[in-house]
């Protein structure tokens, strides 16, 4: 494992009590951050934190709810002192089904998870960073956001969501400090997998040229880069991770 010293730094993790969010906390204690582990599975959080060491603390935060978002960066703050880091993870893959046949409170609850959820975490923790003039937001977005995955159109929508919002937020803050920053990464084996048909886990596969699945340890080191201060001069950008499948 290479390197990367995030000491002395803070970081809240979205969706971080399993998967790549779990990965990405691992990473981070491994490179010396304090990293605070918002989820909404309060159970599911706590059996996370009783198994990790280091400096980490976690809270039940619901993405999706202005509030809940508000509430666990008031709560962050006064548990650590600042936010230097904010890895925006936590997502669902939804439904699959045909566009013309998708659901339309389905729709609405993945965007609202996937993109709104990430919204609302930015402008909750952004000033923060801004008062301090300094910060790393990772969002975590996926290729389908850049391609489009038949009959998986919310989550494809709301990924591509994601990469225009940083977008736009990494030019808003360019100037600030802060660097913001997203990863397209291919399909990995994670518990959302089991939203999923086994023949759109078949088709996320075929279009992989590696043939393999990524690793959630292999994003892990990407976005601990990203929330590196050696990453210095890349903001608005897209960093992908898909085993070849991007095409741009």
């Amino acid at each position: 494992m290479n390197q990367i010293d995030l000491k002395q730094r803070v970081a809240i993790v979205t969706g971080g009590a399993q998967g790549i969010g779990l990965a990405i906390v691992k990473r981070m204690l491994a490179s010396g951050a304090s990293v605070r582990i918002w989820d909404r599975d309060q159970k599911l959080l706590q059996q996370t934190l009783s198994g990790l060491s280091g400096t980490v603390s976690g809270d039940t935060v619901d993405v999706a709810d202005e509030k809940s978002v508000a509430e666990g960066t008031a709560a962050a703050i006064k548990a650590l002192g600042k936010i230097d880091i904010l890895v925006n993870n936590a997502g669902i893959a939804g439904a699959n089904a045909p566009t013309v046949d998708y659901p339309v409170d389905e729709w609405e609850r993945v965007i609202r998870i996937n993109l709104t959820g990430q919204f609302l975490v930015c402008r909750s923790v952004a000033p923060h960073m801004i008062r301090q003039k300094y910060g790393r937001i990772v969002n975590i977005a996926s290729v389908a956001g850049k391609e489009g995955n038949p009959n998986a159109a919310a989550y494809s929508a709301s990924k591509a969501g994601v990469i225009s919002l940083t977008k736009s937020l990494g030019k808003e803050l360019a100037t600030s400090g802060i660097s913001v920053n997203c990863i397209t990464p291919a399909a990995a084996k994670t518990a959302i997998f089991d939203q999923m048909t086994e023949q759109h886990i078949n088709y996320m596969l075929s279009k992989i040229p590696m043939g393999r699945f990524v690793q959630v340890e292999e994003i892990a080191a990407l976005a601990c880069w990203l929330a590196s201060e050696d990453c210095s001069f890349s903001t608005a950008g897209v960093f992908d991770i898909s085993g070849g499948r991007a095409t741009y």
